[in-house]
């Protein structure tokens, strides 16, 4: 049988595309709502900050994704709970403990996964677009052009926008905003640049070596659809990301309580818990998490210190101020022990 830690992650990947699904559905339904003539009427006063409203960047247009870290979370608890070395109370009896999602505690970290995402991803969209509105005013563009780059542009063929920032963060819309400023101005530096892109349309590269050779800008037409397939490959790559470190997240933080709703139901002391960091043992694993490995502490709440300062309960955990660089893709695990259990061998490697 598969230890916990495989079922663990055999479940994040099973979870993580729907997680995926949920943020490309959000994006979409922004651009959906989106009346171009009211973000283009606000530019023309320039009132970026009445334009950044009229896109209608809404919190409540990311409840896909509190729905799939809900999701997530009880998942992972209820498999955990159902891998539970069997317990007893300070008298020896049996205890009988079952995963509880609607627990207090869990609902707490439940509000608390979504409210840092899609905290996060609002704040980053709002940065990003008035960075772009700023910076397309500093070029000379005009308000349609503007809003177009952001928004997207709508398909003859599908229907539906298109191509727009929306969606992507503020460091890659950077990376765009630079290769589209190159392939428009003709400058052969960052035209070569932009064919080292991981995530470019290779379709179009002949089309910008012709333009390299000949030390001249692209027409605008081909400029939007460049820009804009680059732009949609890196929402995808972003939904990855957040699929992945959110299911994640979500999973290992439902294991952690799994385990403190076990301690509170068998009446237990948390001092009788001992937590070891596992790293997954390879080469992809980052060099602060590769220190981490083997690492033990007592108790339910002290955290582990990563070399680089962070302190994290178990992987993902950013309720201690993580910061992406200890969270994006991790796939380590914590081994816990309870000292208690009567088949305590069982409990190791979960």
């Amino acid at each position: 049988m598969a230890t916990l830690r495989q079922q663990l992650l055999d479940l994040i990947d099973t979870l993580a595309p729907d997680m995926e699904r949920a943020f490309l559905e959000a994006i979409a339904d922004i651009k959906s709502e989106i009346v171009l003539k009211e973000v283009v009427e606000r530019l023309e006063r320039r009132d970026i900050a009445g334009a950044i409203e009229a896109l209608h960047i809404d919190p409540a247009a990311f409840r896909p994704l509190s729905e799939a870290i809900r999701q997530a979370f009880n998942s992972g608890g209820v498999l955990t709970t159902g891998r539970m070395p069997r317990l007893t109370d300070p008298m020896g009896g049996r205890v009988v403990f079952r995963w509880d999602v609607q627990n207090q505690a869990a609902e707490a970290m439940i509000r608390d996964l979504s409210s840092a995402l899609i905290t996060s991803i609002e704040e980053d969209t709002r940065q990003m677009v008035r960075e772009k509105m700023e910076a397309g005013f500093a070029k000379g563009q005009g308000p349609n052009t503007i809003a177009l780059d952001i928004a997207g542009r709508v398909s003859k063929v599908t229907g539906k926008r298109e191509g727009g920032l929306l969606g992507v963060t503020l460091n890659l819309s950077r990376t765009v905003e630079r290769a589209r400023t190159a392939l428009s101005s003709g400058d052969v530096e960052g035209m070569k640049h932009y064919l080292t892109l991981g995530r470019r349309d290779k379709r179009f590269d002949a089309q910008v070596r012709k333009a390299i050779a000949a030390g001249k800008p692209l027409n605008q037409e081909a400029v939007a659809k460049i820009t804009g397939r680059l732009t949609d490959r890196y929402v995808q790559l972003r939904a990855e990301t957040i699929a992945r470190t959110e299911t994640m997240t979500s999973v290992m933080s439902a294991k952690h309580e799994a385990f403190q709703q076990a301690l509170s139901k068998s009446n237990r002391d948390a001092s009788l818990v001992t937590r070891k960091w596992r790293s997954a043992g390879d080469r992809r694993v980052r060099h602060t998490h590769v220190i981490l490995n083997g690492q033990e502490v007592r108790g339910m709440d002290l955290a582990f210190q990563s070399p680089s300062g962070a302190l994290l309960r178990y992987p993902g955990d950013q309720s201690l101020g993580a910061g992406p660089s200890e969270i994006i893709a991790c796939r380590c695990d914590v081994e816990y022990n309870f000292d208690f259990a009567e088949a305590f061998a069982r409990s190791r490697g979960r």
